[in-house]
């Protein structure tokens, strides 16, 4: 009689969870949302320079080549709508810790800048860097930050 029960509990249990199995399978391979989502929140270079502002100045920053490849040399302009005094630039990964990259930049004139850059690789193949710009305007300090992919496919020529 006992093993009459445990076997049918043994059974109901087997077949619940066959059942709870079988409904999780599917013939449909997942998509991969971060190469078929564009997002619009990141810096496309391809179609021009990159604009933010903070503390009424605005900042215009450009990255060639435009489709920001790892491990290789960038070239950054960074252009300011006003003189400022201090400004600074790092880079570093927005979602993932991948150092902290000091850019060093050359003042060209009043409100422009140029700079070198060059970051690393990820395996990933979806590594989004944030460039944050420092500096300083009527004694108080303000940071700006820029969002963009690197190793951007879509911003090739």
């Amino acid at each position: 009689m006992l093993r009459v029960k445990f076997t049918k509990q043994f059974s109901l249990y087997l077949i619940l969870m066959l059942g709870l199995f079988c409904s999780s399978c599917s013939h449909d391979a997942p998509k991969d949302v971060s190469k078929t989502t564009k997002d619009s929140s990141l810096c496309d270079f391809n179609a021009g320079k990159c604009t933010q502002s903070v503390a009424g100045v605005g900042f215009d920053l450009l990255i060639t080549p435009y489709n920001s490849p790892s491990e290789r040399p960038l070239t950054l302009e960074l252009i300011s709508s006003e003189p400022v005094n201090n400004l600074a630039m790092r880079v570093e990964g927005r979602d993932m810790f991948m150092g902290v990259i000091p850019v060093n930049l050359t003042k060209v004139d009043e409100n422009l800048y140029n700079g070198q850059l060059i970051y690393g690789s990820c395996s990933s193949n979806y590594m989004v860097w944030r460039a944050f710009v420092t500096f300083n305007k009527e004694g108080s300090q303000h940071i700006v930050m820029f969002d963009f992919l690197a190793d951007n496919e879509e911003s090739e020529l």
